[in-house]
């Protein structure tokens, strides 16, 4: 259960402003069906977070203890800082798929958006990590979520009320803590 709770707080946080975030914003206001828009970034992302967990386990069954343990602890740290720098989308992004309809340019848009970014890189982490891909997987997917479905239905006027950079500030502490832990190994607090 903490691997569900914990993967998918850190990825709501973790979210909030960032590249897919702002591309459901585009995304919303280019085609104004939220639907498909949602159920295209519930499918990219549930594809998506899906492999990377499945990645994360085999490390985690391919790897000696000690080294994962180093490599979590450094990536943890390493997404504390990414979370601190700012997304920005390009505009080719949103141009991706615009003849396959809405859920199509949608899922396209979005799976690639997501690949190497921090949210796909967190999920093989946290997989490692819990070693439960399934629970990081539907803990990551509902962070996606809980992040990008508002803001397809309020835009930027959502936005522009969240203080991002607290948020920012908030996840990129839990990454650093979830870091600093791993490599003192105390795990038991997460």
């Amino acid at each position: 259960m903490d691997s569900l709770l914990i993967s998918t707080g850190v990825v709501a946080l973790a979210e909030m402003g960032d590249k897919t975030q702002l591309l459901a914003f585009i995304l919303a206001a280019r085609f104004k069906k939220p639907i498909p828009i949602i159920l295209g970034i519930l499918a990219a992302t549930i594809i998506n977070h899906g492999l990377a967990g499945a990645f994360g386990a085999w490390i985690t069954s391919m790897m000696n203890p000690e080294i994962l343990r180093w490599i979590l602890g450094v990536s943890f740290i390493c997404m504390a800082i990414w979370t601190l720098i700012p997304d920005k989308i390009e505009e080719e992004e949103t141009q991706v798929a615009k003849h396959l309809g809405v859920f199509g340019a949608t899922f396209i848009t979005f799976f690639l958006a997501e690949m190497g970014d921090k949210t796909q890189l967190a999920t093989i982490a946290l997989a490692a990590h819990y070693a439960a891909p399934l629970a990081v997987v539907v803990g990551t997917t509902l962070g996606m979520l809980i992040a990008d479905v508002p803001a397809v239905f309020v835009g930027n006027k959502f936005a522009a009320k969240i203080p991002m950079k607290l948020v920012h500030s908030i996840a990129a502490a839990i990454f650093a803590i979830m870091g600093v832990l791993t490599l003192l190994e105390v795990d038991k607090l997460f």
